[in-house]
């Protein structure tokens, strides 16, 4: 493991193949990188942008072809430069780091919101082979910002026992309320054996206590800020553990060991606490 972590951790160059539009605000970049292309479900790559940043970036997809990608929400001036890029423009990589997401084979619920529904639709891609039922709610402010709709339903196509529900806080698609809303009412009346998770740390946070109070097993991914991204610098610290290297897949036995910090506090760039 050691020496794959060394090699991931070389910085490549890498030529973008294909940009697909998601919405206004959210873009796929496709891109070939041999070691990418054999990553997990819920692993992460840096992405450097010389003389601007190097990021954190979940993987959305990846292919025996060599290709994987990741989906970029435009929400800062790193962010900002990926979406200016088009088809042959290059970009640096290093990973992919991390944990992932551990498919099991009974009834499982995933729960994604706003982009954090990225390496989810990765995750589905497995979870259909594995599990006994695939449920799967999506959350978003609106009906644009459902992400992956078409790709999840596509997945889904003529599989028995799996099913895709939506919400939007405005109400133009599906139930109208926080994704959270419909978690909440589905546990009261079925059982799983595990939920998969990704999206906001307040909705992760919600989640989290209604697994507790069904004793649900429960996987979600942690969002931190990456410097390293090899467990050496701190910066994405919770509690003991360090998102970048013992994440960013957390399960509820790790969260409830991290209770005080998660969905309250992180650090800033300057390494300070601060409110999630």
């Amino acid at each position: 493991m050691l020496g794959y972590r060394i090699e991931a951790n070389v910085m490549r160059t890498t030529r973008i193949e294909k940009v697909d539009d998601e919405n206004e605000v959210v873009k796929t970049l496709h891109f070939r990188d041999h070691l990418c292309a054999n990553a997990e479900p819920g692993q992460f790559v840096m992405v450097w942008l010389p003389g601007v940043d190097e990021i954190p970036m979940s993987i959305s997809s990846a292919y025996q072809s060599r290709m994987a990608s990741i989906t970029v929400g435009r929400v800062g001036e790193a962010t900002r430069m990926l979406h200016k890029k088009t088809k042959g423009d290059f970009i640096g990589i290093r990973g992919p780091f991390g944990n992932s997401f551990r498919p099991i084979e009974g009834r499982v619920l995933v729960v994604g919101g706003g982009t954090g529904i990225a390496p989810l639709a990765f995750l589905l891609e497995r979870l259909v082979a594995s599990a006994q039922t695939v449920k799967c709610f999506l959350g978003a402010k609106n009906r644009q910002e459902l992400l992956f709709l078409s790709r999840i339903r596509s997945l889904f196509a003529g599989r028995a026992e799996t099913e895709i529900e939506t919400s939007t806080e405005d109400g133009s698609f599906g139930h109208k309320g926080v994704v959270t809303e419909l978690v909440e009412a589905t546990l009261a009346t079925q059982t799983f054996d595990m939920i998969y998770a990704c999206g906001r740390e307040s909705m992760l946070l919600e989640i989290f206590h209604l697994a507790q109070k069904y004793e649900i097993p429960l996987q979600v991914s942690l969002e931190r800020i990456m410097r390293c991204a090899i467990g050496l610098c701190g910066s994405c610290n919770i509690g003991k553990y360090r998102v970048c290297a013992d994440g960013p897949i957390f399960t509820h036995k790790q969260l409830a060991e991290v209770k005080v910090e998660f969905g309250f506090q992180k650090r800033d760039f300057d390494g300070r606490r601060i409110s999630s």
